[in-house]
């Protein structure tokens, strides 16, 4: 309990509610304005909000204490897991309102806008421990939230069309039991699956620097 104690006290705690914030000020845009946005434009609006809510997990691995608990007996990838412990419940109490404030009639599938926004999710958490691992910087906030926005403006464009993450509600592939949209979610599922991989491996101590020859 010292521990968890200890963990959420150092949590970036302002920028996950400005994030939390934005996300769900953009997913009620709709029901504030009365205006009955296309299906389309409601999938794009929750991919905008599981972005936004990305962005703000990019920065849950900060610690500016870094340099200092990394003796501590408590291995980091533990560190970093109740990290994401102690957050994962408000996400998802935070995403399930941000579905909730979506317009009904033209809210898409939730199973696979949540697929997206766990992989978004993910691959920022993925970021920061990478991060974390390769580099000495005890605040890879920043640098991990721009890197995943320039990958989130880029994904579209340069994927093609065979390999399309993005795919609109009234495209064939969101038709349940069509090939075509178990391939576009098979997709994310592959990326879900990388991501956590990925954060995995990045979660032991930082790599140690090669001594150059001939040093003492």
């Amino acid at each position: 309990m010292d521990l968890a104690g200890a963990v959420w006290r150092t949590l970036p705690w302002r920028v996950l509610a400005a994030a939390g914030a934005l996300g769900l000020l953009i997913a009620a845009v709709p029901a504030a304005t009365g205006a009955a946005p296309t299906p389309w434009q409601t999938l794009t609006l929750l991919r905008g909000v599981a972005l936004t809510g990305a962005l703000g997990l990019a920065f849950l691995l900060d610690d500016p204490a870094r340099h200092l608990t990394a003796p501590v007996p408590v291995r980091r990838p533990v560190r970093q897991a109740l990290r994401v412990a102690l957050v994962a419940p408000l996400a998802a109490l935070w995403w399930t309102a941000a579905l909730l404030l979506a317009p009904s009639a033209s809210r898409p599938p939730a199973g696979g806008i949540t697929l997206e926004a766990s992989v978004v999710a993910l691959l920022a958490l993925a970021g920061g421990a990478a991060a974390v691992r390769l580099t000495d910087g005890a605040r890879p906030g920043p640098a991990v939230a721009a890197a995943l926005l320039l990958a989130a403006v880029l994904a579209p464009l340069s994927l093609p069309e065979d390999w399309a993450l993005f795919v609109a509600p009234g495209d064939p592939r969101w038709a349940p039991g069509d090939p075509r949209w178990a391939a576009a979610h098979d997709r994310w599922a592959v990326l879900l699956a990388g991501a956590a991989v990925a954060g995995a491996w990045c979660g032991p101590e930082p790599l140690r620097r090669r001594r150059p020859r001939g040093a003492g």
